[in-house]
C-alpha cells in the first residue's frame, strides 16, 4: 500500500480540505487529489465526499482511518528501528554472568539515556564477528587471538579495542583442599582437577584455557555434558576435589547452603583479555560514547595492574596494535 497515499487520507481527514492538506504535507492540491483517487482504487471505495464545506468523510472512510494511522505509525516505528541515534544499540555480551556484561551495566549505568538491547548469542568470535559484519550487532565483546603467521583474524571492516583484562580464580566447596586459602599460585593446582565441562572445542576461550593448562602442567578436564550452571555449582558444592575456573567479575549466584568460595590466582595472575569489536563505518553515535567509557575504564585498570605479575596467552603478545 502507498504510504504517501495513506498519509494524504490521515490529513484530510484532520484538517477537512484537500488544499488544507496539501499544504501541510507540503504538494499542491492536485497531487492530493491524485494520491487519494489511487488510493480509493486500490482499496475499491470511496474515502472522501466532496462538499461546499470541504470533504466529508464516507463510512468507508471512517472504518479505515484507525488502520490507516496504525499503518503510519508502524511506518515510523520500522524508520526508528534503523536509524542511528534512535534505535537501540545492539551489544552482545555472549553471557550475562560474564564481565563484559558487568562492563556494559557499568557503561548503562554512566549514560542511563542510551538505549541498549543486549543480546547473548553464545557463538565464537569468528561468528560474531560475521553478525557484526552482516549489521546483526552493533558490536559484541571477544577475545581476538592472532596466529603466529600474524594473519588478520577480523574482516578489514571491522575495528577492535582491548578493553577488558580478566583476573581468574578457583571455584571451591567448603570441602576441598584449597577451601581456605588466601589466594592460590598456578603451580599449586599441579594435580588438581579443574572441571569445565561443556567447553566448545576451536572458540577462542578453549583455546585460552588449553594454553594455560599447558603453561603450568594443570589438568583442565572437559568430560561431562552441559546441565548449565546451576548443576556444576551443584557439583562443586558436594565436592572434595572438583573446582572450576572463573572470571574475577563473573557474577553467580548460588545458595547459601553451597558455600563456595572464590580463590584469587596470583603470581601470576592469569588474565583473560577481551575486546570490542565494532563496524568501523557505524555511524551509530552511542557506539563512540561506549568505546570512550571503555577507554577510560582500560586506562584505570592499566595503571592498577601496572606492577603485578600477569600471564597472557601467546596469541595476546602476538596481537597487532588494535585499531580505532
Amino acid at each position: 500500500m502507498d504510504l504517501d497515499g495513506v498519509r494524504t487520507f490521515v490529513a484530510i481527514a484532520d484538517v477537512g480540505q484537500f488544499q488544507d492538506a496539501g499544504a501541510l504535507l507540503g504538494v499542491s492540491q492536485q497531487a492530493v487529489s491524485k494520491r487519494i483517487a489511487a488510493l480509493e482504487k486500490d482499496l475499491g471505495v470511496r474515502l472522501f465526499v466532496r462538499t461546499a464545506r470541504g470533504a466529508r468523510i464516507t463510512i468507508d472512510g471512517q472504518a479505515f482511518l484507525p488502520h490507516a494511522r496504525e499503518l503510519l505509525r508502524a511506518a515510523e516505528r520500522a524508520v526508528e528501528s534503523v536509524r542511528p541515534g534512535r534505535r537501540a544499540l545492539r551489544v552482545d555480551v555472549v553471557n550475562r554472568r560474564v564481565a563484559a556484561a558487568v562492563l556494559l551495566q557499568d557503561f548503562y549505568r554512566a549514560h542511563p539515556e542510551t538505549e541498549l538491547d543486549v543480546v547473548t548469542l553464545d557463538i565464537d568470535v569468528h561468528a560474531a564477528a560475521a553478525a557484526v559484519e552482516a549489521g546483526t550487532i552493533d558490536a559484541t565483546f571477544h577475545a581476538v587471538p592472532v596466529p603466529p603467521t600474524g594473519a588478520r583474524v577480523l574482516p578489514a571492516a571491522l575495528a577492535s579495542m582491548r578493553v577488558i583484562d580478566e583476573p581468574h580464580e578457583l571455584l571451591v566447596g567448603p570441602r576441598h583442599a584449597f577451601a581456605y586459602a588466601r589466594f592460590l599460585r598456578p603451580r599449586m593446582l599441579v594435580g588438581h582437577r579443574i572441571w569445565m565441562p561443556g567447553m566448545a572445542p576451536g572458540t577462542e576461550w578453549a583455546a585460552y584455557y588449553i594454553e594455560f593448562a599447558a603453561a603450568f602442567d594443570l589438568t583442565i578436564d572437559l568430560v561431562g555434558p552441559i546441565f548449565g550452571n546451576e548443576a556444576l555449582l551443584e557439583e562443586i558444592a558436594e565436592s572434595d576435589d572438583l573446582a572450576t575456573l572463573v572470571g574475577e567479575r563473573s557474577r553467580y549466584l548460588w545458595p547459601d547452603r553451597y558455600d563456595l568460595r572464590r580463590v584469587p590466582i596470583r603470581d601470576p595472575s592469569p588474565i583473560y583479555p577481551m575486546s570490542l569489536i565494532w563496524r568501523r563505518d557505524n555511524p551509530h553515535p552511542a557506539l563512540g560514547s561506549l568505546r570512550d567509557h571503555l577507554d577510560v575504564r582500560r586506562a584505570d585498570a592499566d595503571r592498577s595492574d601496572a606492577d603485578a605479575d600477569l600471564w597472557t596467552p601467546a596469541w595476546h603478545t602476538l596481537s597487532v596494535p588494535e585499531s580505532r
